[in-house]
């Protein structure tokens, strides 16, 4: 296996074109995003775009637990912690979010394997692709609410754009979807499963590109494969679930819709499961989840990602991130001690200030 974070590849098709190929190659990390994996992915992606011979991007993950677990965050908490290390973490956020930007807007298909986990920054990768496929064991989640950040990398575009109010749910909560989750949500496209992955690859190869609409290419074999798989696919806990968690996230408040998520927390179901972590969850998070989720409905794609960098330098400033990232992966402790204890202690200047730019 190579050594390079990320390996690249193109596959030449039945009539001579190329499907360029991204691997992410860092599986003992669960293929954590690093700088220098962005740093390698944004030229190659712009080459591929401007290169007449490549048809369209597969992007992909080595290993089988995950396709991205989220950004470097051990990484980022070293940027915060070390003397003169914030421009790093500064870096990270500018040249991710252009990343996102670029797969968002990129003009030739992208079908993006999200196999395994998919949280945080891997799915600002995934998002931004024209075709998301899942699995039987694709479990994506935006669970920053537990590090003392926010659901970023345009998380303020594609939880606005989820059916009903599962979008604020999910950023609240941090609650882990399984692939029929992420199809009913909008946040992926096809549910095939993971042993098939060969056929389509070959079958995308076998293809006639020359002349043809690459992302009719792309959905006809994506098709074919979704229909071979219904017999996989998972019941979806979000759609079963759908009017209860609309009840409980309807208030005009954010104190109110914290209060009934919270009343679903005890026993066993999924419901209960989702909302545990509003326990421990900073209330900072909480309290930028919905200003964020709210003040950016009617944004562009590029203003809310530029809401976003302005918002994850403050919270690289501010200390509530390197507390969670502390507690979580430093000293293990599990005991976050947030500078806010609880939402009605909060001060709302605060918040206000993760604002401004």
């Amino acid at each position: 296996m190579s050594d390079q974070p990320i390996v690249f590849e193109e596959w030449k098709t039945g009539d001579d074109a190329l499907i360029a190929v991204a691997r992410l190659n860092t599986p003992k990390a669960l293929n954590s995003l690093s700088l220098e994996m962005i740093r390698l992915l944004t030229p190659q992606l712009k080459r591929w775009a401007e290169d007449p011979r490549i048809c369209a991007v597969w992007l992909e993950a080595e290993g089988d637990k995950a396709f991205c677990a989220g950004g470097d965050i051990v990484a980022l908490y070293r940027s915060m912690t070390e003397p003169n290390g914030t421009g790093e973490g500064e870096a990270f956020f500018t040249e991710e979010y252009e990343l996102d930007y670029l797969i968002h807007t990129f003009a030739k298909p992208i079908v993006c394997w999200g196999h395994g986990i998919v949280m945080g920054g891997g799915m600002g990768i995934m998002e931004g692709a024209s075709h998301r496929v899942v699995t039987e064991k694709s479990k994506l989640a935006m669970p920053e609410i537990t590090i003392g950040l926010y659901p970023d990398v345009a998380a303020g575009w594609f939880l606005n754009r989820t059916p009903g109010r599962t979008g604020l749910f999910l950023g609240l909560t941090g609650a882990r979807m399984n692939g029929s989750d992420a199809v009913f949500t909008g946040l992926a496209d096809r549910f095939i499963k993971h042993d098939l992955k060969a056929e389509v690859v070959s079958e995308l190869k076998q293809q006639r590109w020359q002349g043809e609409n690459p992302h009719a290419v792309v959905g006809g074999v994506l098709r074919q494969f979704e229909q071979q798989s219904a017999d996989a696919q998972p019941e979806s806990p979000i759609r079963t679930h759908f009017d209860e968690i609309n009840r409980v996230t309807d208030a005009d408040t954010l104190e109110a819709v914290v209060s009934q998520l919270s009343e679903l927390s005890g026993g066993d179901s999924w419901v209960a499961k989702a909302t545990k972590s509003l326990a421990s969850a900073s209330p900072t998070s909480l309290a930028l989840v919905w200003r964020h989720l709210h003040g950016c409905k009617h944004k562009s794609l590029k203003e809310v990602l530029d809401t976003e960098l302005v918002m994850s330098q403050k919270c690289l400033d501010k200390g509530e991130f390197a507390e969670g990232i502390r507690a979580l992966l430093i000293d293990k402790d599990q005991q976050p001690r947030w500078r806010y204890a609880s939402l009605a202690e909060m001060d709302s200047a605060w918040i206000d200030d993760f604002f401004n730019a």
